[in-house]
């Protein structure tokens, strides 16, 4: 599991990269509204900030299909 931090016109970003093989269930990407099949490699993206204030930003986690986490500078949250 890589994680990294990417830097946004919204923020810096904790960014960690999901081959799919650990996912067990479906998850609804945020820039798309679809859901991430199980087994689907994508993105789990979470504020910086939020891993300081509230430990590891568990509650700010959201899943993302790679190419939406990619285009989301160029798209509108749904």
């Amino acid at each position: 599991m890589h994680e990294s931090v990417e830097t946004w016109p919204d923020g810096d970003w904790v960014v960690r990269r999901i081959t799919g093989s650990s996912s067990t269930k479906p998850y609804r990407c945020p820039g798309c509204d679809q859901l991430i099949r199980p087994a689907t490699p994508h993105v789990v993206a979470w504020p910086v900030e939020a891993t300081s204030f509230v430990g590891d930003g568990v509650d700010e986690r959201r899943h993302w299909h790679t190419g939406c986490w990619n285009a989301r500078g160029r798209r509108r949250p749904l």
